[in-house]
C-alpha cells in the first residue's frame, strides 16, 4: 500500500526534485542536440582521419558523454511504478546503486580522460618543456587521486546500507 503523506515540510523537498527532474531532462536534450548538429562533421573531420591517442580520446569522452546523459536522465526522471514483491524492491535498490556506481565513475574516468588531452596541449603550448610536463602531471595525480578518494567517500555509505 502507497502512503501519501500531506505535510508540508516536504513540498520544497518535492519541488527541488521537480525541478532538478527538469533540468537533467533539458541538459540531456541539448547533449542529443549537439550530437545530432556535429555528427555530420565529426564524420569528416575526426573518423576519416589517421587515429590517435587525441582522437580515441576525443570520441570516448564524446560517446561515454552521451551515454552517461542518458543514464542520468533516467536516473532523475522517477517513473511511479505499482507496488512490488520483496525481491523486485530489492533488485530496484540494488539497480539504483549500480546507477549512482556508474555515474560516479564516469565523472572519475571523464575528468581524467580530459586532463589528458588538456597535459597533452599545454605541454605542445609550452615547447615540449619537461619542467612543465613534470608540474602538469604532478597536478594531474593530486586532482585525480583527490577525486577517487572522494568518490569512495561518498559511496561508502551507501555500499554499508
Amino acid at each position: 500500500m502507497t502512503v501519501v503523506s500531506n505535510d508540508p515540510s516536504w513540498w520544497p523537498i518535492i519541488d527541488l526534485n521537480i525541478f532538478v527532474s527538469y533540468w537533467a531532462v533539458a541538459a540531456g536534450v541539448v547533449v542529443m542536440y549537439d550530437w545530432a548538429l556535429t555528427l555530420g562533421q565529426e564524420i569528416e573531420l575526426i573518423w576519416r582521419q589517421r587515429w590517435s591517442l587525441m582522437t580515441v580520446l576525443y570520441l570516448a569522452i564524446r560517446y561515454i558523454a552521451i551515454l552517461f546523459s542518458v543514464i542520468n536522465v533516467l536516473n532523475a526522471v522517477h517513473i511511479p511504478q505499482p507496488s512490488h514483491s520483496h525481491l523486485i524492491n530489492t533488485l530496484i535498490c540494488r539497480g539504483n546503486v549500480i546507477v549512482i556506481y556508474a555515474i560516479n565513475g564516469t565523472t572519475v574516468v571523464v575528468t581524467a580522460m580530459l586532463d589528458v588531452i588538456m597535459i597533452a596541449r599545454l605541454y605542445a603550448m609550452y615547447q615540449r618543456s619537461r619542467i612543465m610536463l613534470i608540474f602538469l602531471v604532478i597536478i594531474f595525480l593530486a586532482v585525480n587521486i583527490t577525486c577517487v578518494v572522494l568518490v569512495a567517500i561518498v559511496l561508502k555509505p551507501i555500499v554499508m546500507s
